[in-house]
C-alpha cells in the first residue's frame, strides 16, 4: 500500500527528468504529479498472482498508478509494462496513461486492474536488470496457464522445465514428479511429464536467472510470443486476427501468421467505426493496395487495436517520446489520443546511465532465494545478462573477442551477442574467480550436445530496398538446439553484449556504436591471425551447408521416404564422414584461436600463434577423404536421374528447396566440398606469401599448400564438370519450352539482359548463350515467374556486327544466323563488348560442337520467318510491364535466382564470373550502416553465389534477409559522406546505400576483394584458358 504523490518514480530514481507523457499542454509544461483530489483505492493483481491495493487520486493520469507500482517493485524497466482492465463495455484495455483516472474507471471498488506485459521486445537480451526478466517470465508463464502461448509439445516442455529450474532447483525425479502433480502449468499437462522431466534433467546448475534467460529466449522464437490476437475479418469476409508486435501489424489466420505489414512500409494507420485501415507507402511493384481494409466487431474494439499499435510503433521504432501536437482553437479533428512515456532506446540509455539497480527481491513461487547485491554495479555501463553464479560468456569465442566493449558507448542496442556478465564477490580473489569459473564452464559444457554461441533475434529486413526477405523468424529444430548457450573460457570479465535493435533494417530503429580502438589495442594485430581467423569464420559456413545435407535433407528424406535406398546411401555415405571430419577441424581452428588471442594460458606454455601446423595435420587427414569427393559427380548424375524417373522425388526436391534453411539451388550444396579445397589453397597461399621464409610457421604452411593444391589439382576437372552440369540444370528449371537443355557436350557461356528490336520498338529479353545456340526469352507471369523461351539462334555460321549507326540505337548490334537476323542492344558499352566477345568465343566453340543438333531444343516461333520479316515480329506475349515485379513480390519457387536478378539489374553473368565467384566466397562480421541512419549494427554475413546473406548470428540455420550484388558498385565513402570510421566500404545501386564496416586492414580489403568479383566483371580471358571442352 502506497501513495503515489509521495512514491518516487522510475525516471526520478535514475536521475532523469520526470516526462508526464503527451498532453494538451503548452509544451513544457507537465500535469502535476500528486493532483488534489479523493484517494481511491486501486486494487492491482501482479504477475505472481498476488494482490496489492495503492491509494491514488481519482483525478491523477493513469501513469501516477503505473508509477506507484513500478515504485513497490522497485522496477527500473516500467515501461515495458501497463495496467489492463476491463471498462463498462466488458471490454480488455489498457490503461491510458494520460487520461485521469476516473475517466477511465467508473467504479473503483469493483475494477481489479492487472500489472502485465505491454511491449514484448523481440530479444531478452535487452532487458538490463534480473527482475524485468523475471516479470516477464512470471509472464511467459500467465500466457502459457492461459493458452495464450500456442506451441508444439517440445517447445511447452522446455518452457516448463526452465520455469521448474527456477522454482526448485536441480532435478529430482520424486520431487519433480510430485512438483507437476501440484502445478498445472499448461492444460492437459500429465501427458508431457516425461518429456518435461528429461529436458529438466539437463538443466542442473542453471540458476534461476539463468532459467529466466533461458525460459525467455526459448518463448521469443515462438509465433505466438507477445501475441494478443484481435478478431476481425478481411475484405472478403475471412476470419482472421490481427495483432500488432515489435516488427509491424501482423495476421493470423487461427494461430498461424499468414502475413505481415512492417513498420518500414506502413505510412498511416486509422480507424473509421469498425473499419481498421492500413494504409501502405506507395510501391508501383507491390502486390498489396494502397489501402487495406478490416472489419472488426465494432468501433469500441477497433479503436482499442488502433491505440494499441500506436503505442508499439512509438516505443520501438521512435529515438524519443514523440512531442505534444498545438491544441486547436476550435474545432479538434479524430482521436488525440497519443503514446505517452519513454521509447525503448530512452529506458535502455536510461538504466545503463543510472546504473543497474541489482537489489533484491523475492521469487514468490521459487524455493531459491535471488542473492542479487544490493548494491549498485560500478559506474562501467553493464548491458549484459545478470548471473547469479559464475559468470558465462555467451557468443562467438573467436569473433566475440574481436568486439569488446569496455566504454559506455560501445553499449547501444543491439541483440547479436549476448554478453559476459559477472557478479565476483569483493572479497574473492582473481584467481579464485577464475577457477570457479572454469568449473562451471567445464560442468555447462558436458550438458550442451550443440552449443549455441550466439543468440539470436527474430527480424526483418524488408524495410531495406532491394533486400529479399527470406525469413521473418528462426527455424524449427529441436528446442534444445535452439536454446544451448556455449560457455566461454574467458577469464576475461570485461566482454560486454550488444543489444540489438527490434529491426534489422529500419532506419529509425535503435543502433550499436562500438570503440573499435580499445578492441584493437586489446587483440592480435598480426595479418596471420586474421588469415587463421577467415579459415575459422568460413569454415563455420561451410559445415552449416554441409548440414543441409546430412541433417536437413537427411530427416527429409527418411521422413517421407522418397528416395530410392540405392542413392540415399550413395549420398549420405559420402557426406557423413565429410560433416564429422569438418566439425573436428572446426573445434581445432577454434581452440587455436582462442590461445592465439590469449584466453587462456596456453600461450605461456608454448608457440600457439600460427595456423599452419594445423592445417597440414588436418589437410594430410582430409586426403584419407578424396574417395568420398570423387564420387560427388556420380552422386549428382543419381540424383539427377533418379529425379527425371520420379516424380515423387522430383516434387521432393522442389519442396526442399523452398525451405528457408535451403537458401541456394540443392545442387550447390553437392559441389561444397570441392569448393572448399579451393579455399583451402587460396588461403594457404595467402598465408606463405605474408611469412618471411624464416617464419616458424612458414615450412607447415608450405607444406599444407603442396598438399592442397595436389587435391584440388587431382579433382579439378571433375569440378569444372560438375559446375557446369549444375548450371544447366538450374537453368532449366528457369525456362519454360525446353526439356533437354542439359545434353553432353553442351556448355554454358553467359547469361543476362539485352532489348530485342522488334515491330513493338525494343522490348526487353532474356538472353542465354551456350556453345551451340543462343536462346532468347521472355519472363511469363507464371505463377514461378520462370521465362518463356521466343526463339533460338544457332551459332553454327552466326555473324555479328555493330550496328549503331544503322538503327540509331545506342549499344546495337546484329546477330545474322542461317535462317534468322536478331537486332539487339545492350545496356551499356561495356555490356555490348562482354557480348560480342563472349558471342564470338561461342561461334568458335560451336564449329567443335558433337552434341545434337539444336532444333532438338524448342520450336521458335519465328524459325519459320525469312530473315527480312524478323525484324518486324510482332510476337504475342505478355505485357513486360506486368511482369516488371520486385524481388521481393515474386514467388518462393524461382523467385531471387540470379537470372531474375539480372534481369531486374538489367545485367548479365558469365559462366567464367559463376567460376570466380566460387572462388571467392567468404563469411564473418561486418558493421552495417544505412545511408540515413545514426548506428551501426553488427550481422554475420555470408557472400556468395554473387550475394550477401545477412544472419543475426553464425549459428542461425537460414539468413534472415539477402542482398544481390549484381549491378551494385562498391567504393570508400568520401569525406562528404561524414563516415568517420576506419575500414568502411560502400555499396550503391541507384539511390540504394549501405555501408559496412570490417574490424581490421585485411577484412577489409578480403571483402572488397569479393565483393568485386561480384560486381565487376572478371577478366575476359577466354573460357578455354580456364577450362578444356567436356562431355557427359
Amino acid at each position: 500500500m502506497g501513495e503515489a504523490e509521495h512514491t518516487q518514480t522510475t525516471g526520478s530514481r535514475l536521475g532523469v527528468q520526470e516526462s508526464g507523457g503527451v498532453s494538451t499542454l503548452e509544451h513544457g509544461q507537465k500535469p502535476p504529479s500528486s493532483p488534489s483530489g479523493k484517494l481511491v483505492s486501486f486494487k492491482v493483481q501482479m504477475l505472481d498472482d498476488t494482490h496489492e491495493c495503492f491509494e491514488v487520486s481519482q483525478r491523477a493520469p493513469g501513469k501516477i498508478l503505473l508509477d506507484a507500482v513500478c515504485d513497490s517493485l522497485n522496477l527500473s524497466e516500467g515501461d515495458y509494462f501497463g495496467l489492463e482492465f476491463q471498462n463498462n463495455r466488458k471490454l480488455m484495455v489498457w490503461l491510458d496513461l494520460l487520461k485521469p483516472l476516473v475517466k477511465q474507471i467508473r467504479r473503483p471498488k469493483h475494477c481489479v486492474l492487472k500489472f502485465a506485459v505491454k511491449f514484448f521486445p523481440p530479444d531478452p537480451a535487452q532487458l538490463q536488470e534480473e527482475l524485468t526478466r523475471y516479470l516477464f517470465a512470471l509472464q511467459i508463464k500467465r500466457d502459457l496457464a492461459q493458452g495464450r502461448l500456442i506451441c508444439n509439445d517440445s517447445s511447452s516442455a522446455l518452457l516448463i522445465s526452465h520455469i521448474i529450474q527456477s522454482e526448485i532447483g536441480d532435478f529430482d525425479e520424486t520431487v519433480d514428479r510430485q512438483h507437476l502433480a501440484s502445478n498445472k502449468y499448461i492444460p492437459q499437462q500429465e501427458t508431457l511429464e516425461d518429456k518435461i522431466m528429461e529436458f529438466h534433467r539437463r538443466h542442473i546448475g542453471q540458476t534461476p536467472a539463468e532459467s529466466d534467460f533461458q525460459l525467455l529466449e526459448v518463448a521469443r522464437r515462438l509465433e505466438m510470443y507477445g501475441v494478443r490476437l484481435h478478431p476481425a475479418k478481411d475484405s472478403e469476409g475471412t476470419k482472421i486476427n490481427l495483432t500488432v508486435a515489435n516488427t509491424g501489424v501482423l495476421v493470423f489466420q487461427g494461430c498461424t501468421k499468414i502475413n505481415s505489414f512492417n513498420w518500414a512500409k506502413i505510412r498511416k494507420l486509422s480507424f473509421k467505426r469498425k473499419r481498421f485501415l492500413i494504409k501502405l507507402r506507395p510501391d508501383l511493384n507491390s502486390a498489396y493496395q494502397d489501402t487495406l481494409e478490416f472489419m472488426m466487431a465494432n468501433r469500441d474494439f477497433c479503436k482499442a487495436f488502433w491505440k494499441v499499435c500506436v503505442e508499439h510503433h512509438a516505443f520501438f521504432r521512435l529515438f524519443e517520446e514523440p512531442k505534444p501536437k498545438a491544441k486547436p482553437i476550435l474545432f479538434t479533428r479524430g482521436s488525440s489520443f497519443r503514446f505517452s512515456g519513454r521509447t525503448q532506446k530512452q529506458v535502455i540509455d536510461c538504466v545503463k546511465e543510472g546504473g543497474i539497480k541489482n537489489a533484491q527481491f523475492e521469487r514468490k513461487h521459487s524455493n531459491i532465494r535471488s542473492i542479487r547485491s544490493l548494491t549498485a554495479q560500478p559506474c562501467e555501463p553493464q548491458s549484459e545478462v545478470p548471473k547469479q553464479s559464475a559468470s558465462f560468456t555467451f557468443g562467438d569465442k573467436p569473433d566475440s573477442s574481436t568486439t569488446p566493449s569496455h566504454a559506455a558507448k560501445e553499449l547501444k542496442v543491439s541483440n547479436e551477442d549476448v554478453g559476459q556478465s559477472r557478479t565476483p564477490s569483493p572479497k574473492r580473489s582473481p584467481k579464485e574467480d577464475k577457477k570457479d569459473l572454469v568449473d562451471g564452464t567445464m560442468k555447462e559444457l558436458k550438458q550442451q550436445s550443440r552449443p549455441q554461441m550466439e543468440q539470436r533475434s527474430t527480424g526483418s529486413l524488408s524495410g531495406s530496398p532491394h533486400l529479399s526477405e527470406l525469413s521473418l523468424s528462426s527455424p524449427g529444430g529441436t528446442p534444445a538446439q535452439n536454446t544451448a548457450l556455449s560457455p566461454s573460457l574467458s577469464p576475461e570479465m570485461k566482454q560486454a553484449s550488444h543489444i540489438s535493435s527490434p529491426l534489422l533494417s529500419e532506419p529509425g530503429c535503435i543502433r550499436i556504436d562500438d570503440e573499435d580502438e580499445v578492441r584493437r589495442k586489446r587483440f592480435p594485430t598480426d595479418k596471420a591471425y586474421f588469415i587463421a581467423k577467415e579459415v575459422a569464420t568460413t569454415e563455420r559456413t561451410y559445415l552449416k551447408d554441409l548440414e543441409v545435407i546430412t541433417v536437413w535433407l537427411q530427416n527429409a528424406v527418411n521422413k517421407d521416404d522418397v528416395m530410392p535406398d540405392t542413392l540415399k546411401n550413395l549420398i549420405f555415405s559420402n557426406f557423413d564422414p565429410l560433416h564429422k571430419f569438418h566439425s573436428g577441424f572446426l573445434k581445432e581452428i577454434e581452440q587455436r584461436l582462442a590461445f592465439w588471442e590469449g584466453r587462456s594460458n596456453a600461450h605461456i606454455k608454448g608457440d600457439y600463434q600460427r595456423i599452419g601446423d594445423v592445417m597440414l595435420k588436418n589437410i594430410q587427414n582430409m586426403k584419407q577423404l578424396t574417395v568420398n569427393l570423387q564420387k560427388h559427380e556420380e552422386v549428382l548424375a543419381e540424383l539427377e536421374r533418379g529425379i527425371q524417373t520420379s516424380r515423387k522425388l522430383e516434387l521432393f526436391c522442389r519442396d526442399f528447396e523452398l525451405q528457408k534453411i535451403c537458401y541456394l539451388p540443392l545442387n550447390t550444396f553437392f559441389l561444397r566440398p570441392l569448393h572448399r579445397l579451393m579455399h583451402y589453397k587460396q588461403i594457404m597461399e595467402r598465408l606463405c606469401k605474408h611469412y618471411p621464409p624464416n617464419h616458424v610457421d612458414f615450412r607447415d604452411s608450405r607444406a599444407a599448400l603442396a598438399e592442397v593444391s595436389e587435391m584440388v589439382g587431382q579433382l579439378h576437372g571433375a569440378m569444372i564438370k560438375m559446375e557446369n552440369f549444375q548450371k544447366l540444370r538450374e537453368l532449366k528449371k528457369d525456362l519454360i519450352g525446353i526439356e533437354n537443355l542439359v545434353i553432353p557436350g553442351r556448355e554454358f557461356i553467359r547469361l543476362g539482359c539485352l532489348s530485342k528490336l522488334s515491330g513493338k520498338g525494343l522490348q526487353q529479353r532474356m538472353f542465354f548463350l551456350f556453345n551451340d545456340v543462343l536462346l532468347y526469352t521472355s519472363r511469363g507471369l507464371t505463377a514461378s515467374n520462370q521465362f518463356k523461351i521466343h526463339g533460338q539462334l544457332p551459332l553454327f555460321g552466326m555473324t555479328i556486327e555493330e550496328s549503331e549507326e544503322e538503327w540509331a540505337v545506342p549499344h546495337c548490334f546484329t546477330l545474322r544466323g542461317q535462317r534468322q537476323t536478331v537486332i539487339v542492344a545492350a545496356s551499356s558499352r561495356v555490356e555490348m563488348d562482354k557480348w560480342i566477345e563472349d558471342i564470338q568465343m561461342a561461334i568458335a566453340l560451336s564449329e567443335n560442337y558433337t552434341g545434337p543438333a539444336p532444333e532438338l531444343l524448342a520450336s521458335s516461333p519465328t524459325d519459320s520467318k525469312p530473315p527480312e520479316e524478323t525484324i518486324l515480329e510482332q510476337e504475342s506475349e505478355e505485357d513486360l510491364s506486368a511482369s516488371r515485379t520486385s524481388l521481393e513480390r515474386q514467388s518462393p519457387h524461382r523467385g531471387n535466382t540470379t537470372v531474375h536478378v539480372c534481369w531486374h539489374r538489367n545485367t548479365s553473368v558469365s559462366m567464367i564470373d559463376f567460376s570466380f565467384a566460387v572462388e571467392n566466397q567468404l563469411s564473418g562480421n561486418l558493421l552495417r550502416k544505412f545511408k540515413n541512419s545514426n548506428g551501426w549494427q553488427k550481422l554475420w554475413v555470408v557472400f556468395t553465389n554473387f550475394c550477401l546473406f545477412f544472419y543475426k548470428s553464425h549459428q542461425d540455420s537460414h539468413p534472415l534477409a539477402s542482398l544481390p550484388l549484381l549491378g551494385y558498385s562498391i567504393t570508400i565513402p568520401s569525406e562528404s559522406e561524414n563516415i568517420h570510421k576506419d575500414y568502411v566500404f560502400k555499396l550503391q545501386f541507384k539511390s540504394h546505400v549501405y555501408y559496412f564496416r570490417a574490424e581490421s586492414e585485411y577484412t577489409f580489403e578480403r571483402w572488397m576483394e569479393v565483393i568485386r568479383s561480384a560486381t565487376s566483371s572478371a577478366s575476359r580471358t577466354r573460357i578455354l584458358s580456364r577450362k578444356e571442352s567436356h562431355a557427359y
